[in-house]
């Protein structure tokens, strides 16, 4: 039992020591190094490593919570890691503490080849494995019980013990000529230490203090809480987060030169339906950055390169100068599934890069534009996307009226009406590069998907929502339907194996927006299955063919199951 216990006090001082060590470089991180603190780097690095089916699963199970369960996820696996360091810190010292080092080695090695490094990238981990290291032997050695001498009197010297007689019975069961029992490991040996015994056999005085098991819980949940607090403490500075968001409180727009209205006749009055209009804090997030960029517009700058007769380099008060207008469109990713929600719409403000792209002059033989994010990400945008004088393609520094929040790429991102984003909705973008499909890949494309992406036709159904109850009687069937820069043509509802009814549609804010359908419905009761499907102004009608979102966008009607009472 002793040995049991030793062997979970081990356990427990290393996962102290990583924690504290954790903790000191999420502290070291805020001071100028933010997406290098040790979660940030093996995190991104774990996101760029994973395999694309990897990525959907993640997304498919969490949604837009992706980054806190990957951050789950390692917090778990670390935590394991120290255990083992700290039974083996006790087993075999210092392989705990080499463990600690390795720890941070990875971490550096992940920060300093991260896209966006700085010169500091190693700082943090190297902090945080140091911390640990230091920390896990002392740690380790509370967790092995020690008594004090008083408990163990000394043997009386006045006579010398005589030799016990082979087969006669010994304190605690053992017989003479027995084998003794294996004795535990030192360092969880409940026993005194062995040491110099004076020339009558009896122990000195320990001149060392006693360490009890209060001592070692108190020291080791000192550690912990001090490793938690100081990544709190850390998180909370985010020094450059915080500098960078008081900037953008004080960012003032100009006054857009056309400005997009939104008719009443674009929302029904229908609880539960999707808005035609996206709040910010409601937009769905889906990308690579496990830490959101601070890039602060007055270093920020945009390179225009490759085939073209001149190179352009945009400031941010030159971007402003320039005429900037409103856009209403609906962005989605990729990774939506059949009836989700990684999708919104808002109304955004830039200027077109088509402009920017005839200033600069594209040479014919050019098909893509590689657009780079500060962070790395890149993605492969078809050339004629962005050139065409119909689709509001556009450099936005606003939605919905504010500057971009901070993490939907603030100060200047890339809206591409009718394409996924993953190969036109670049956040934090810094860099354009005219290329060709044949010369230049993304960090999506490399990992299989599609090079171009257009969206889909595609629809929902909003209400009632899945496995709900709905009351026998007139009720409604309402969602959304969309096909950006694709005008819509209706939406029909089928119930059970009956005919398709067609739905009534709201007014398109835009036709780079999604649009409202409603359908009145004489419930009976039972369970009924519901599905929709959307046609555009062209007459096609969206597909019934099921496919997962890889590589190029899901696909089939929108179906759920409904009891009526």
């Amino acid at each position: 039992m002793a040995v049991r216990r030793g062997y979970a006090r081990a356990a427990a001082a290393g996962i102290a020591a990583v924690v504290l060590g954790a903790g000191v470089g999420e502290l070291a991180a805020a001071f100028g190094a933010s997406a290098s603190s040790p979660f940030a780097a093996i995190g991104g690095t774990v996101i760029d490593a994973a395999p694309p089916w990897a990525k959907d699963a993640v997304i498919a199970l969490f949604g837009t919570g992706d980054k806190a369960a990957l951050l789950t996820g390692i917090a778990i696996v670390l935590l394991a890691v120290a255990a083992v360091a700290g039974l083996l810190q006790a087993r075999w010292p210092p392989t705990g503490r080499i463990v600690c080092l390795l720890l941070g080695a990875a971490g550096v090695i992940a920060a300093v080849h991260r896209p966006d490094a700085t010169s500091l990238a190693w700082a943090p981990s190297a902090i945080a494995g140091i911390c640990a290291a230091l920390a896990i032997g002392p740690l380790v050695r509370l967790a092995a019980p020690q008594h004090p001498a008083s408990q163990h009197p000394a043997a009386p010297q006045s006579a010398a013990p005589s030799p016990p007689q082979a087969g006669t019975q010994q304190p605690g069961g053992i017989r003479m000529g027995e084998p003794l029992p294996p004795r535990p490991p030192a360092a969880f040996d409940a026993s005194p230490s062995d040491g110099p015994r004076t020339r009558g056999g009896s122990a000195p005085a320990r001149s060392t203090p006693s360490v009890t098991r209060r001592d070692f819980f108190a020291w080791t949940a000192a550690a912990a809480l001090v490793g938690v607090a100081a990544a709190a403490v850390g998180t909370a500075m985010q020094s450059g987060s915080r500098a960078v968001t008081a900037i953008r409180k004080a960012v003032h727009l100009p006054k857009a030169v056309d400005t997009v209205p939104v008719p009443a006749s674009a929302s029904f009055d229908v609880p539960g339906i999707t808005p035609a209009i996206t709040s910010n804090a409601d937009f769905y997030r889906i990308d690579t950055a496990l830490v959101v960029p601070q890039v602060d517009p007055d270093t920020w700058s945009l390179r225009i390169h490759g085939l073209v007769d001149h190179e352009l380099t945009l400031t941010w008060p030159q971007l402003l100068a320039l005429p900037l207008s409103e856009s209403a469109t609906t962005l989605s990713c990729v990774s939506n599934e059949v009836g989700g929600d990684l999708i919104s719409t808002a109304i955004w403000l830039g200027h077109p890069i088509r402009e920017l792209l005839a200033r600069v002059g594209v040479h014919p033989d050019a098909d893509m534009v590689l657009s780079r994010s500060v962070d790395g990400f890149t993605a492969s945008t078809p050339l004629e996307a962005l050139t065409d004088p119909h689709r509001e393609a556009i450099l936005a520094v606003g939605m919905n009226g504010q500057p971009l929040p901070a993490e939907h790429g603030f100060p200047v991102r890339m809206v591409v009406p009718g394409l996924y984003g993953y190969v036109s909705a670049t956040k934090w973008v810094v860099d354009l590069n005219v290329t060709r499909f044949a010369d230049a890949t993304a960090y999506w494309t490399d990992r299989g998907w599609s090079p171009r992406g257009p969206i889909k036709l595609e629809s929902r159904i909003d209400v009632p929502a899945q496995g709900t109850q709905v009351q026998a009687g007139d009720t409604v069937i309402a969602g959304v339907a969309w096909h950006p820069h694709t005008p819509l043509g209706g939406v029909q509802v089928q119930v059970d194996d009956g005919p398709w009814q067609p739905a009534q549609l709201a007014t398109a804010v835009s036709t780079d927006t999604w649009v409202q359908w409603r359908l009145p419905w004489r419930a009976t009761a039972g369970s009924h299955r519901l599905r929709c499907r959307a046609v555009d102004a062209n007459g096609t009608v969206q597909t019934a063919v099921v496919a997962p979102p890889a590589p190029d966008g899901a696909s089939g009607w929108h179906t759920i199951q409904v009891q009526v009472a």
